[in-house]
């Protein structure tokens, strides 16, 4: 009884079971992914990845340098600027004549006929040249670019419409504004009306206007020359012109300049001689007044020391001395205060203030020193050289009024 009851759960238990599990593979789907499940790997399952591999040396190959790219070709140096370059474009797109633009065009430098034709073929037919010239032209500022436009060739066109305006009009600025609105695709842009009024009065000036004929030249009657037309002028009519009150005035004007200045030489050139003195025949020709103590004799000049005591150096506008020794010759290296001559107790003695030796007779007295100085002594500073001559008349009667 016990075994037949055990038996009978038991189906029961499977066929609830088996029912409940075809409900449920019914109802639930089968979950599926593409993810990897990474798992750990056997001994046979090996794969390619996790095999050794052996290293394979690679040959290094030496670089080639590529040859440069014939576009890139640097050109040898020209002649030609792109201001050139510029200039002659637009002259021959406004007259399509080189030998015109040989004639008329003025570039940087003098340019033959067969360097023009030469360059306008590069410009036209050569790539390698007509490249680099036309980014240099761009380069340029608008400024520049505007000023070479306005000094271009003009046209047989816009040379035709200036000519059919009369001689005889006397037009002004407003009807060349008003001829240059009515014609805008014949002039070029760069004109101004101030270029088209100084065009026009150029073409009225060489009588090319339509309005004005040359009258030709009769040959029958003889052409004078200059030496005939000098020969009929006579002085009365040169001079029965009236003068011009403005120029004679201006003339009396500089006159008048040149006589004061020449009256201020005159009064220098008394002073210098009061002074100095004038050039002698010898070092000892000329006689010493009883106002004179004592004389400097040099080659050109000779100083007079009329007082006790004397400065030596150079003169400028703000120092004065006695002595100038620039008078004498070249002095820059003298000091403006070189030295003082003192006449004391019946003698001469030198003082030397400047930085320059003077040279007594051969022996230097140096900044700060004094020496006597002789009758007939020579003084001598930067290549300078004088003979003190001392006037014993004079001297020699104080001495004794002393005594």
């Amino acid at each position: 009884h016990y075994y037949i009851t055990n038996n009978l759960r038991m189906s029961g238990n499977d066929s609830s079971g088996a029912a409940a599990s075809s409900s449920n593979s019914t109802d639930l789907k089968p979950r599926r992914t593409s993810r990897s499940i990474k798992r750990k790997k056997f001994d046979d399952e090996v794969v390619e990845s996790s095999l050794p591999t052996k290293l394979i040396p690679v040959e290094r190959t030496r670089r080639v340098k590529r040859a440069p790219n014939p576009k890139q070709v640097t050109l040898p140096h020209t002649k030609w600027g792109p201001k050139d370059d510029l200039k002659l474009i637009l002259a021959v797109q406004q007259c399509s004549d080189l030998a015109l633009v040989h004639k008329c065009v003025k570039f940087s430098q003098k340019l033959t006929y067969q360097e023009i034709e030469e360059r306008w073929y590069q410009l036209l037919y050569i790539p390698e040249v007509s490249g680099p010239a036309t980014a240099a032209i761009a380069t340029l500022t608008q400024e520049e670019k505007t000023a070479i436009e306005r000094k271009t060739l003009w046209s047989s066109k816009e040379e035709a419409i200036l000519q059919q305006v009369e001689a005889s009009s006397q037009p002004k600025l407003e009807f060349f504004v008003s001829l240059l609105h009515q014609h805008p695709l014949v002039f070029h842009p760069a004109r101004t009306p101030r270029d088209l009024m100084i065009q026009w009065e150029r073409l009225r000036q060489y009588s090319l206007l339509a309005d004005q004929t040359v009258q030709p030249l009769n040959l029958g009657d003889s052409v004078l020359n200059f030496s005939d037309v000098e020969e009929q002028l006579t002085d009365e009519e040169l001079l029965s012109e009236q003068p011009d009150p403005v120029l004679q005035n201006e003339l009396r004007k500089i006159d008048r300049r040149h006589k004061i200045e020449i009256r201020k030489l005159e009064d220098e050139i008394r002073q210098w001689h009061t002074m100095v003195g004038g050039p002698d025949n010898g070092p000892f020709s000329f006689d010493l007044d009883n106002e004179t103590y004592a004389a400097l004799r040099g080659r050109l000049v000779r100083y007079l020391m009329r007082s006790k005591e004397i400065t030596l150096g150079r003169t400028t506008p703000t120092h004065q001395v006695d002595v100038d020794f620039s008078l004498e010759g070249p002095a820059w290296k003298i000091s403006l205060k070189q030295g003082i001559i003192k006449y004391h107790g019946g003698e001469f003695f030198l003082w030397n203030f400047g930085k320059r030796p003077i040279y007594i007779d051969g022996h230097p007295v140096i900044q700060g020193c004094h020496s006597k100085l002789h009758h007939h002594c020579v003084m001598e500073i930067c290549s300078l050289k004088f003979i003190f001559i001392i006037n014993k008349t004079l001297t020699e009667g104080k001495n004794n009024d002393k005594v």
